[in-house]
């Protein structure tokens, strides 16, 4: 079992501290109040193309793009990186209460056609009530998981080639077709930490993600889910979702760490806690949970720190330290049976080389890497030479570290 490497595209904007998700005053909803900030990225394609090449050159497999109010569309964005990447996957995050299953199996075929095969789906149920409304979705909670069931089962049966019915509770379909079904079928991501959550997981995802907790929680998680599974007859494979501050020595990235709490005044860690304390989502109960909205303590288990998730929803955990300590955490949570690492760091342009030239290479000494899927493979040549030789095909260089 390889381990595979994912990075993330901060659609919703970048920057060097973590609170830095809008480049703009009024969160990005009027593009023409655009207001300089000091370290902020804009999502603009050009930067975020950046980011995508920078993975595909330092070998990610694919980048995972959030969804919601406050990031660029995922489809359209991803799509248009196809076209600037060669052989990098996209995780397309989205929600199924608001697309039809029918019209969003059609999309993903077209998808897998544009990018000859390079589309990943990350099913997002919604753990937000408020932000669920803003989409016209007034169901609660355990009815939102209910009908992601549904939907599911309506995608991948449409996907079968021939005229697919299907009856329930939220969805009512009649001869639901993908006339041209997409090659290959898209590998669907899925998470969640309720108890309506788990046989969804069971009965219909590929890879069952988890916020990054401690080993011994997520090894609880992975165990209820393989369980579950188990009795529908089927295997899921399990992925986490985590930061990353690898540097060349531990104190080096503790430093850095530092540094982002130093940029959190105490107003701001409060009011995003009692902001995020309202999310319906268990998951994101969970993360809360690990620090308390105490700055105290923040590395619950060995370089594994709680600090992101004082102002930052969803994923707020990182893993911390030199390249061989991150390359033991991820080592160990591979042991518990993980194979999929999706990360991120701040800002997500230099981290990706930070993590790509410092813990890859640890990993594929440890042999957990699939062999031949190095950096560089499938890299073209420049000038006759390869890509890694000089005066090769350019590397984009990471600056301000």
């Amino acid at each position: 079992m390889s381990v595979h490497l994912h990075w993330f595209l901060p659609t919703g904007g970048d920057g060097r501290t973590l609170v830095d998700r809008h480049a703009y005053t009024d969160g990005g909803i009027r593009r023409d109040r655009i207001t300089p900030v000091s370290g902020v990225r804009a999502p603009d394609v050009e930067y975020l193309a950046q980011i995508a090449k920078a993975a595909e050159q330092l070998g990610f497999e694919a980048v995972l793009t959030p969804t919601g109010t406050w990031c660029e569309d995922a489809w359209l964005t991803t799509v248009a990186l196809t076209q600037v990447t060669e052989r990098l996957k996209f995780l397309v995050a989205f929600r199924p209460g608001v697309i039809s299953p029918v019209l969003a199996a059609q999309m993903a075929a077209t998808y897998q056609r544009i990018s000859r095969g390079r589309l990943l789906l990350n099913v997002v149920t919604g753990g937000d009530s408020t932000e669920q409304r803003r989409f016209g979705d007034h169901l609660d909670h355990d009815r939102r998981y209910a009908r992601t069931d549904e939907f599911l089962q309506v995608v991948r049966g449409v996907w079968g080639g021939e005229p697919f019915d299907f009856r329930g509770e939220h969805y009512q379909v009649e001869g639901g077709l993908t006339a041209l079904p997409p090659d290959p079928l898209p590998q669907i991501f899925f998470g969640g930490s309720s108890a309506a959550a788990g046989p969804v997981a069971a009965r219909n995802v590929d890879v069952y993600l988890t916020w990054g907790e401690p080993p011994e929680e997520v090894k609880q998680k992975i165990d209820w889910i393989r369980g579950l599974a188990e009795r529908e007859g089927r295997t899921v494979r399990f992925g986490i979702r985590l930061h990353t501050i690898s540097r060349d020595s531990s104190k080096e990235a503790w430093a850095t760490a530092g540094r982002l709490l130093d940029d959190l005044d105490p107003g701001t860690v409060a009011a995003a806690q009692q902001a995020l304390g309202k999310s319906e989502s268990v998951g994101q109960q969970r993360m809360l949970a690990l620090h308390g909205g105490s700055r105290e303590k923040l590395e619950i288990s060995p370089n594994l720190w709680a600090g992101v998730g004082l102002v930052r929803g969803g994923a707020g955990t990182a893993l911390v330290g030199s390249h061989a300590e991150v390359a033991d955490r991820i080592e160990e949570y591979h042991s518990l049976g993980i194979e999929h690492f999706v990360l991120s760091g701040y800002p997500h342009l230099e981290e990706a080389y930070w993590f790509g030239e410092g813990v890859r290479p640890e990993l594929a000494a440890r042999g957990l890497l699939e062999a031949g899927r190095g950096p560089l493979a499938g890299v073209p040549a420049a000038n006759g030479r390869p890509a890694s030789a000089p005066g090769g095909a350019p590397l984009l260089i990471a600056g301000g570290r």
